[in-house]
């Protein structure tokens, strides 16, 4: 490598990161915005609010079904212009998800911007962590993942309520114009890596049986269906507490907690990768008995929703640091794999969490949620040899 190539790789490429953080953020904004949405979108199309609610569900459905196949296709692409073809899939199916008066056509369109997003999403944590040294991995994925609570926490509500003050539609264009500016500066300015040598390319299959790899998505299957059940029901969970009147304190709080949390992550995975794991997942059961056990005032919820945050917000870090470590050359794979996990776990969370409310109410998520942390710590702290292993993840 040449010495100006080295000194650039031994440096955090900080603008390259914030694009790929912006890419992740453009795309939970384009998946969610539609939920806070829903009596605009239906009366406009004529249809139901449960209809209208499927356009968040075909796009996790195109992002769960193209994840995996487009990335184990493309393994041995440049990534630069992966990265473009998927922002600009997200801008041309924003754009005509804001000119559709066809509920078939949106639908389409939704789908379509889901298997974008899955190709991003599948590309990410690989391309950030090949932009830098082995030691400076874990702190590149905690920047490159910051656009996830960035987008839940500031994005989700100020598009809702951009949406509700200037229509759905102009939304969804700003969205489009986001995505348009997000490109240009990719192709202006972000640095391209290659794809894996033809010759060296790995099956699925090849992935999933590597060591410690099939260990990590089952825990992340756990941690973040746990997460959902309640994150998809905060609404429900305030009015039980209390107060239905501060979801959006409660999900403010979340955000800036789950920032913190990425700060935390993006400073322990590299030397404490497993204990950051364990101790997430400890600390997450107590917050949830803290939510669900105690008695409920201001300050407990608070406590409660602020510990949730901390140890959620770095989930992600963790957990794409172990599977691509765990993976090796089949980096990419497995960021697919933890994308289609993923979305699989926030679609379990949801339906989960739908049976619990309906036939138990609120206050039977919380065993659930605990029963699943115990399963995904037990796994995790099993994995002790290959996935969530002990002591530094690199030597320095």
């Amino acid at each position: 490598m040449e010495p100006q190539a080295r000194a650039e790789r031994d440096t955090l490429p900080v603008g390259a990161l914030i694009l790929l953080a912006l890419t992740g953020f453009t795309a939970i904004v384009t998946e969610t915005l539609p939920a806070g949405l829903l009596p605009q979108v239906a009366d406009d199309l004529n249809i139901s609010r449960a209809l209208a609610g499927q356009m968040v569900t075909v796009y996790a459905v195109g992002s769960v079904m193209a994840a995996i196949p487009l990335v184990s296709l493309t393994q041995s692409y440049a990534r630069n212009p992966l990265l473009l073809a998927a922002i600009f899939g997200l801008l041309v199916f924003d754009v005509v998800t804001a000119l559709s008066h066809s509920y078939a056509v949106t639908l389409v369109a939704r789908f379509a911007a889901g298997v974008s997003a899955g190709l991003g999403w599948g590309i990410l944590g690989g391309y950030a962590r090949r932009l830098v040294v082995d030691r400076l991995k874990g702190r590149a994925l905690a920047l490159a993942m910051i656009g996830t609570p960035l987008a839940l926490s500031v994005g989700v509500p100020l598009g809702t309520f951009a949406g509700g003050a200037i229509g759905w539609r102009i939304a969804f264009l700003v969205l489009a114009a986001l995505a348009l500016c997000l490109a240009g500066a990719v192709a202006w300015k972000m640095p391209d890596s290659a794809g894996q040598p033809p010759e060296r390319k790995l099956s699925n299959l090849a992935v999933l049986r590597m060591p410690g790899v099939a260990p990590i998505l089952a825990t992340a299957f756990a941690w973040v269906t746990a997460h959902y059940i309640l994150y998809t029901y905060v609404a429900p969970y305030a009015e039980w507490a209390g107060d239905g009147s501060r979801v959006s304190l409660l999900l403010l709080v979340f955000g800036c907690a789950a920032l913190a949390g990425i700060w935390i992550a993006g400073a322990a995975v590299d030397r404490h990768l497993r204990l950051h794991v364990l101790a997430s997942l400890a600390v997450f059961a107590a917050a949830t008995a803290v939510l669900g056990f105690l008695p409920h005032s201001n300050s407990v919820i608070l406590v409660g929703v602020v510990l949730w945050g901390l140890t959620f917000g770095g989930a992600a870090t963790s957990i794409q640091t172990a599977a691509s470590d765990a993976a090796g050359e089949g980096v990419d794979i497995v960021g697919a794999m933890l994308t289609t996990v993923w979305n699989v776990s926030i679609a379990c969370g949801g339906a989960v969490g739908a049976l619990i409310y309906r036939s138990a109410g609120v206050v039977a998520f919380f065993p659930a949620m605990l029963a699943l942390l115990g399963v995904a710590f037990a796994i995790a702290y099993a994995a002790s040899a290959n996935g969530f292993t002990l002591g530094a993840r690199t030597e320095h």
